[in-house]
């Protein structure tokens, strides 16, 4: 796993997303734009994340933020995993994994004593130009998606 620092430019990237959509840097430039990054859909910790962000996705939208959510599961899967929980977010795939990997989150984990390649739970906030504003890793869901929505805001430091 390599590391973007905060003020430099946001890899570019291009994914397909659920419901047949597609998202690139370029089709969200003027916006701040969250991209959070979790490991599998429809497991524990990434459903309560994408229910976090669903919740409060009013508030993004009144901040003038899209939050898009990046996983390397197939856009069907997406797409039930959306419906099954009744997600707001933008889910997109990165199958082919080259946006995990230029956003520096995919790379060895272990649980249980076993090691295996997987996404590291992380978010980046990009503003409207393309910099990367703000950057969590090793995320705890629970608060997060306030703690981004405030970053957002401009009320965290």
């Amino acid at each position: 796993m390599r590391d973007i620092p905060e003020g430099s430019k946001a890899p570019a990237f291009d994914m397909p997303t659920d419901g047949g959509g597609h998202v690139s840097l370029a089709s969200v430039r003027g916006k701040p734009t969250v991209l959070y990054f979790y490991p599998k859909a429809d497991t524990p910790g990434c459903t309560t994340e994408g229910q976090d962000f669903s919740t409060l996705i009013d508030d993004f939208a009144s901040a003038g933020a899209i939050v898009i959510g990046v996983s390397r599961d197939p856009v069907r899967k997406l797409d039930r995993f959306k419906a099954k929980y009744d997600l707001k977010v933008v889910l997109a795939s990165d199958e082919a994994g080259e946006v995990t990997e230029a956003f520096g989150v995919w790379g060895e984990k272990s649980m249980y004593g076993r090691t295996y390649m997987g996404i590291e739970r992380a978010t980046f906030l990009i503003d409207g130009d393309g910099v990367i504003v703000r950057v969590w890793r090793n995320v705890k869901v629970k608060g997060h998606a306030a703690e981004v929505l405030a970053a957002v805001r401009g009320d965290a430091s």
